[in-house]
């Protein structure tokens, strides 16, 4: 099943962007999606729910 495609908001471009390749990471209870950025080198992040995280691993 393919993942589903969210929107990221890179901090440092101040632009959003969407892409369907990030890993899903938990840490300390919370569950986040976590991609590369397209203009760094950097990694971006998005808080997701419990749910989205098990359909989307």
């Amino acid at each position: 099943m393919a993942k589903q495609e969210i929107e990221f908001f890179d901090v440092k471009s101040k632009k959003k962007f969407k892409t369907s390749d990030y890993k899903i990471v938990d840490k300390g209870g919370r569950m986040f999606a976590v991609t590369k950025s397209p203009t760094g080198t950097y990694e971006c992040w998005r808080v997701v729910s419990k749910d989205f995280a098990a359909k989307n691993k």
